[in-house]
């Protein structure tokens, strides 16, 4: 009996309501001419997740824990219940463009061996992840990324071999957006749930190839993570990413005691590192005058009120003309209106107006709210529309 679901999308949640809507509309705009099933795992969130599911996307399967298991053991529950030949790993602060489905699918299918397949990741601003790519962090690349003393080996943590436009076999892909054939996932005995959070992506993707698979970075299709929605970027992050780095290392490579101390050393100096980082991060307080609105709906126009420029839908294809409306008019923040811009073209055009230092929001299809992130480590602000 062939199995009548494509794709399984599992997305664990814990306090992202705005951002799940977004990613959980993006991912019903990508199914067309496909079968899918969204899996939503919630963590006990506590900021009304739960109840917007359940009222506006009653069709979607919802697992709800009364308490917050982690990045791993969630997957696991929401993979166990997935009907799918594949199943996608999904975060909530991500948002797919409307053919990235049927391209991953497609690419998937071509593949004999294939284990994972990751995409291009950009954040909110439009950057390229370089995560979105990784080698197999073994003790020696990794102790040279810490300390910094061989660029030819960090190129190697971040797969540099191949650059972000070029689709091609890696070892190691980000959690954010993962899709792998069910029956391999189970295979491998899924993410480990001895990671709470962090880590656990770089073990699967290792476990993968260990089995004799082949991973893929996919560059045809982009995707925006957000990155800081997911958790929040705090002392306790950084003790889950502390921790996983040990797990890692002491779960799959067996190291003498002399280097064993050393990397124990470099894992300590980089937590101090990201420590005082963390605490020099400083929320933004950019005044934002002058915005630019691709769209053409009422509500966003009187919400902007005086600070807008309005521009008409064709404009919005032509990223030259926005980039000399941008500089002619001092323009410090962009507005993308998903009921008339796919999100396709939303995602093509943050990566092209990257370097014109202005602060995207999008406002998604049918919602009544602006939502948008350009920092990695503090989360985004939500606009409700009056």
């Amino acid at each position: 009996m062939n199995n009548l679901i494509d794709i399984s999308v599992v997305i664990v949640n814990y306090n992202v309501k705005y951002f799940l809507e977004q990613c959980i509309l993006s991912v019903q705009s990508a199914s067309k001419g496909l079968s899918v099933e969204i899996i939503v795992v919630d963590n006990n969130s506590t900021d009304g997740s739960c109840e917007m599911l359940q009222q506006k996307y009653a069709d979607l399967k919802l697992i709800l824990n009364k308490e917050n298991t982690g990045f791993s053991k969630a997957n696991n529950q929401g993979v166990a219940i997935a009907k799918g030949a594949y199943v996608l790993i999904l975060n909530p602060d991500t948002v797919i463009a409307e053919d990235t489905l049927s391209l991953i699918l497609g690419f998937a299918k071509s593949k004999q061996n294939l284990g994972i397949l990751g995409v291009k990741l950009i954040d909110g601003s439009g950057n390229f992840l370089p995560e979105s790519k990784r080698g197999i962090p073994t003790p020696k690349v990794s102790f040279n990324k810490l300390f910094g003393f061989s660029s030819k080996q960090a190129g190697k943590y971040y797969a540099t071999n191949l650059n972000q436009n070029e689709t091609g076999e890696v070892a190691i892909l980000v959690g954010a957006f993962m899709l792998l054939k069910k029956a391999i996932y189970l295979e491998v005995e899924g993410f480990d749930e001895a990671y709470f959070m962090y880590g656990e992506d770089i073990d699967l993707s290792y476990k993968v190839l260990k089995k004799g698979y082949k991973n893929y970075y996919y560059a045809n299709t982009q995707v925006i993570h957000y990155k800081g929605e997911s958790t929040k970027k705090d002392i306790k992050y950084l003790r889950h990413f502390h921790g996983a780095m040990k797990i890692f290392y002491r779960k799959h490579f067996k190291l003498n005691p002399i280097y064993d101390f050393v990397m124990g050393i470099g894992i300590e100096l980089w937590f101090f590192m990201k420590f005082l980082n963390f605490v020099r991060q400083k929320e933004s307080n950019r005044q934002i005058d002058k915005i630019l609105y691709l769209g053409e709906d009422k509500q966003v126009v009187d919400y902007l009120n005086e600070n807008y420029t309005l521009i008409n839908n064709d404009l919005a294809a032509d990223f030259t003309q926005i980039k000399s409306t941008i500089k002619s008019n001092k323009v410090e923040g962009v507005v993308l209106d998903n009921n008339t811009i796919s999100n396709k073209k939303i995602i093509q055009t943050l990566e092209a107006l990257k370097n014109e230092n202005t602060v995207f929001k999008i406002r998604p299809k049918s919602t009544n709210f602006l939502i948008g992130s350009n920092c990695a480590v503090k989360r985004g602000k939500v606009e409700i529309l009056d």
